[in-house]
């Protein structure tokens, strides 16, 4: 009995540390940042004190029937998120299975591995959120789709043209319909690294595990969305004058779009916006904000005199001929400045 309870100790010992360091690996040389890649590491070595020899002499991998399990979920990655969320689950289950079994070993052991657990979901929950910020600040380039018959093939055109940011806009058609769609966009984004945001619909959003949500002046608070989707989530939200924007600072949005910087058919109705509230935008915004209305590679450097950095586009790639193409220039441009 005991020699099976070492060798569960030991098995788990060696699963928490391993996926430990996977994750480790990634926020030192991924992400660059330092207090998390110190904290997994402070982890790894706490756990390395409690793996004894008594415990290692009990390994017995010839005799292990797990060693030749597998599953197809594990054989491969569809992206660095999915990798980094299966070595995040790996550690955690691992340490619960530590925490069980060391109350029959030593109780000091299952306390610690608790209190470990605990760091371990704390890391989990900075880690996306930091993670999906930063690909978010990274993105020059914002693609809001349009319902075109050829909308998967647009898209993943201007995935490859190195678009990282995907927003699914459909507003009349069934929800039987957009829930399919945003489904298999979501699944094409996240194979490119890309982040995939659904407009309007914080449903839609949670069903396809989305990585935010993009809310108009009358859609759902940003404080709803993030009890329904999680603060992993992003949530942004449309913006046309001062008290708008004030409002989205206040609810705490991740990015605004700022628009319409010229009239478009998307916003029907609305003028294009001042030099003044463009200023106004430069000098009080705290978050990423994005220009969108109109936008083009006519008058993108017109837009980018103005002082934005980030643009929004729906026609200039869903109605293009060739979006690869047309994705590198805008990217080269904005990049450029």
């Amino acid at each position: 009995m005991n020699k099976a309870i070492y060798r569960i100790l030991d098995a788990n010992l060696d699963r928490a540390r391993e996926g430990l360091r996977i994750i480790e690996e990634w926020c030192r040389l991924g992400l660059n940042h330092q207090p998390l890649s110190e904290e997994c590491k402070q982890i790894r070595q706490e756990l390395a004190k409690w793996h004894s020899w008594e415990l290692r002499q009990a390994r017995d991998t010839p005799g292990d029937v797990g060693t030749d399990l597998s599953h197809p979920q594990e054989e491969m990655r569809e992206s660095i998120e999915q990798l980094l969320q299966a070595n995040l689950c790996r550690s955690q289950e691992a340490l619960r299975v530590l925490e069980e079994y060391s109350k029959l070993y030593n109780s000091e052991m299952a306390s610690v591995c608790k209190q470990l657990r605990y760091r371990v979901y704390t890391i989990e929950s900075t880690l996306f959120n930091n993670y999906r910020i930063q690909q978010l600040y990274n993105a020059p380039l914002y693609l809001v789709t349009s319902p075109e018959p050829e909308i998967l093939k647009i898209v993943e055109a201007a995935l490859k043209g190195g678009l990282n940011l995907v927003q699914y806009r459909d507003k009349t058609g069934k929800d039987s319909d957009r829930l399919e769609m945003a489904h298999k966009l979501c699944q094409l984004c996240h194979n490119y690294n890309a982040l995939f945001i659904v407009n309007d619909r914080v449903d839609i959003a949670l069903a396809v595990d989305a990585d935010g949500v993009h809310l108009g002046q009358n859609d759902a608070p940003v404080a709803f969305a993030r009890e329904v989707l999680g603060s992993q989530k992003l949530v942004g939200r449309s913006t046309t004058n001062k008290q708008e924007l004030h409002k989205a600072i206040a609810e705490k949005a991740d990015y605004v779009g700022v628009g319409p910087f010229y009239e478009t058919p998307t916003k029907p109705g609305k003028a294009a916006l001042t030099q003044e509230y463009v200023d106004y935008v430069k000098a009080k915004c705290p978050v990423p904000w994005f220009a969108i209305g109109g936008i083009d590679l006519n008058n993108l450097n017109g837009i980018l005199s103005t002082g934005a950095q980030r643009v929004s586009v729906v026609r200039a790639i869903m109605q293009a001929e060739q979006p690869t193409q047309v994705t590198r220039q805008f990217l080269s441009q904005l990049v450029r400045r």
